[in-house]
């Protein structure tokens, strides 16, 4: 009996952002993932090859775009400078050569300290803000303009434009609530690091001058009257997506930073509508266009921000729903693909502890199945089933290889 030889498969990869956790002392030690009522998630487990990844390598705490980028194969040591240039793209700016970008924060400053990164999470009024600091002038250093954008929620970007600028520039983010916000200064003796940081301390004055009588934040009970700006970096272009891998490749999301990664990398982004990076994203949207997605591409990536967001609130009550929502999504996936002809991983780009309210150096769990992947015994998806599985302990350098390979596409390697 000879076989048929197997067609080329696609690929799915669903994201739960930040869903890895830790055990949870008043959770009778239990972590979100073990807690959850997840059928759908559970059966792609029963139906695939399972383990633990660490997203850069072991004890690593990743960032989102580092992990994301090393995900899709791409090595962030190479090609990252800072999260700032990743997120104007993600917000539809043009970032040109020379140009150096901040991801930012709105926040509340009060009595010279920040008593809320995130300005009570403020999710309306932010184009208007944003327009209002996009008239800010740099008079400090010549040359320099201000490009100014709000993205989701409380987030935004600011791009300096103009000659002779750096990276090389410390931000004012103190990181927590309480403390006063830090004054940037350049981080090696160069001209450029020092315009930079220059202009970023004339803008920061000038924001909060600005923003603070601003009529939107009068009716407000935590005033977004400061920027936090962080991740300064410039814009390093990686080879495309397609020209790597000889294929097309989508990504479904709603945060600018995941859509920025896929604009770095000129795969296709959607964001369908209802489609959110909050609580209350639609996720049946983003599966259709998942779904309507893997019809003209040969890969579609789809990204799931909540858990993440429950993880720094430090809430595991609110996880455990967001993970039974993603379950939801999971189910309805699930029914309307061919496992023969797609190959479907589940997992998340690091772990968002509740305990630890950041990103942590555990490896999350992960699952690849398809028609024909050798299966193993885990039957239940989470940090510790997932250690007895046959993938057992990768790398994310390691993913996209077994995802080639399991889709037909990989490269032999020798004769």
């Amino acid at each position: 009996m000879q076989l048929p030889l197997p067609e080329k498969k696609k690929c799915l990869l669903i994201l739960a952002d930040g869903a890895g956790d830790r055990p949870i002392k008043e959770l009778r030690n239990k972590t979100p993932f073990q807690l959850s009522r997840k059928p759908h998630i559970d059966r792609l487990s029963a139906l695939g090859e399972d383990g633990i990844m660490d997203s850069i390598a072991p004890g690593i705490r990743p960032g989102s775009d580092t992990s994301h980028l090393q995900l899709f194969g791409y090595d962030p040591h190479q090609y990252y400078t800072g999260r700032g240039p990743i997120e104007a793209l993600g917000v539809g700016i043009d970032v040109q050569d020379g140009d150096i970008a901040f991801r930012c924060n709105f926040a509340t400053l009060k009595d010279g300290k920040v008593v809320d990164r995130r300005a009570g999470r403020i999710s309306e009024g932010t184009a208007e803000l944003a327009k209002e600091l996009n008239t800010i002038k740099i008079t400090s250093v010549p040359g320099v303009q201000v490009i100014f954008k709000e993205s989701v929620g409380h987030r935004a970007v600011l791009v300096l434009r103009g000659h002779n600028l750096s990276p090389m520039t410390s931000d004012n983010d103190p990181h927590d609530d309480g403390l006063a916000p830090l004054r940037p200064m350049p981080l090696e003796h160069k001209e450029a690091a020092h315009r930079t940081s220059a202009a970023l301390a004339e803008f920061i004055e000038k924001a909060h001058l600005l923003l603070r009588n601003h009529p939107i934040n009068r009716q407000r009970k935590l005033p977004a009257n400061y920027i936090l700006a962080r991740g300064a970096g410039k814009l390093v272009k990686p080879p495309s997506f397609e020209s790597k891998y000889g294929f097309k490749g989508a990504i479904v999301a709603a945060s600018g930073m995941i859509k920025g990664v896929g604009h770095m990398l000129e795969m296709d982004v959607i964001q369908p509508k209802g489609a959110t990076a909050g609580y209350d994203s639609d996720l049946i949207a983003k599966a259709d266009a998942a779904l309507e997605a893997l019809k003209s591409h040969e890969f579609v990536f789809l990204h799931v921000k909540m858990p993440d967001l429950a993880g720094h609130d430090g809430d595991p009550g609110k996880k455990i729903e967001c993970i039974e929502k993603i379950d939801d999504m999971v189910g309805y996936l699930l029914k309307k693909l061919d496992m023969a002809k797609t190959v479907v991983v589940f997992t998340s780009d690091h772990s968002t502890p509740c305990s630890v309210r950041n990103h942590s150096g555990d490896p999350v769990p992960i699952v690849v199945a398809t028609e024909g992947v050798r299966l193993d015994a885990v039957k239940h998806f989470d940090e510790t089933s997932a250690t007895r599985g046959a993938l057992m302990r990768i790398t994310g350098k390691d993913l996209f290889p077994i995802i080639l390979d399991l889709m037909g596409r990989e490269e032999k390697y020798g004769a």
